[in-house]
């Protein structure tokens, strides 16, 4: 008999051909709309319901079973607390590493196992084998880095059916099989916030904070914040600073509400020659000193060559680089890579 497999089906075109590739391998395939934030924001109405009926169409199609997990509470507490919890420390935090490390990769994952499930599958642009992660062979879609802090086990037990297939390949099948999320476009910004922003989402969380002064690298006031924790190093836009060259976030102060700027470029305060990460997570065997790896510090950010050193504690971990690497911002993630497979990462400090 073949093996049961829950496909997460979130109503895109990416976990739809999932589902369809692995049906037409012979799986027996259930697909699963994960119920993980349904509150409207200002200004947006949220897309569950809509999601949620495009997967469900798309599971007629295939002729498949198919189920909703409610999944909102926890997805609260662990993803969007986490985050929101990570601002009002002055951090810039990524939400998705937390998703597929709490919902997708360890929820999701036992409660089909214990629903009778043998695997489960995403659609994320990655690859595994016999336990390990390695990248999509779509470069551009890519989406390891966002899947660093899941185990070995997880990996023993799930599918990722779409990481061997560029991004074209997979909107061709969609129409091969003829889906009807087909021409649906992708989703954009972090899952839960949708459209509108991650200062409108903070602002609808924490209310309005309190104004402040934007300082240059001389010690001059140039402008006012409205917050603090709505700035992230290396940013340019919202500054509102008039005049002259552009500004770049290099730091801030929480305690002292103060927001610090250059218009250099070449500013220390945006260049980093090392990390030091904590909260690191292996997916396997803890790497070796002596050799030489690779880190990714955000999202599509260029690999860089590097070598790690740990402390006393094993879970930090010091990052030294090849070469300088621009707006290093705490609360980020940066993964380890060996050629193509990811290693493990961890939290930047």
């Amino acid at each position: 008999m073949s093996k049961k497999v829950y496909v997460a089906m979130s109503g895109g075109v990416d976990s739809s051909v999932t589902a369809a590739i692995l049906k037409d391998q012979g799986y027996q395939i259930v697909g699963v709309y994960m119920k993980n934030w349904t509150k409207d924001l200002p200004g947006m109405v949220c897309s569950w319901q809509e999601d949620y009926q495009d997967a469900k169409r798309v599971a007629v199609q295939l002729g498949i079973d198919f189920k909703v997990y409610d999944f909102e509470t926890e997805y609260r507490q662990t993803v969007v607390d986490y985050m929101v919890k990570g601002y009002r420390l002055g951090l810039t935090p990524n939400p998705d590493v937390m998703c597929n490390q709490e919902i997708k990769f360890k929820l999701f994952l036992e409660a089909a196992l214990t629903d009778g499930a043998d695997l489960i599958a995403t659609g994320h642009y990655a690859q595994s084998s016999k336990g390990q992660l390695f990248t999509g062979l779509d470069a551009n879609k890519d989406q390891s880095y966002f899947l660093y802090r899941i185990t070995t086990k997880a990996l023993q037990h799930s599918l990722l059916p779409i990481g061997k297939l560029e991004k074209t390949a997979v909107r061709s099948l969609a129409k091969k099989f003829g889906l009807a999320t087909a021409n649906k476009k992708d989703s954009q910004g972090i899952c839960f916030v949708g459209k509108i922003g991650i200062k409108d989402f903070l602002l609808s969380e924490l209310g309005s904070q309190p104004k402040g002064p934007i300082i240059d690298k001389d010690g001059h006031i140039v402008g006012e914040h409205d917050g603090a924790l709505f700035y992230t190093i290396g940013q340019r836009h919202g500054l509102s600073v008039g005049g002259g060259l552009p500004f770049y976030v290099t730091g801030k102060n929480m305690q002292k509400n103060e927001v610090y700027v250059t218009n250099d470029l070449q500013d220390t305060g945006l260049w980093k020659k090392g990390l030091v990460l904590n909260a690191v997570h292996w997916i396997n065997e803890q790497p070796v000193e002596a050799k030489k790896y690779q880190v990714r510090s955000r999202y599509r950010a260029p690999l860089v060559k590097c070598s790690l050193r740990f402390n006393d504690h094993q879970d930090q971990l010091e990052v030294f680089l090849e070469e300088e690497i621009r707006a290093v911002t705490p609360g980020q993630s940066a993964v380890i890579y060996d050629q193509d497979r990811v290693l493990g990462g961890g939290i930047v400090i």
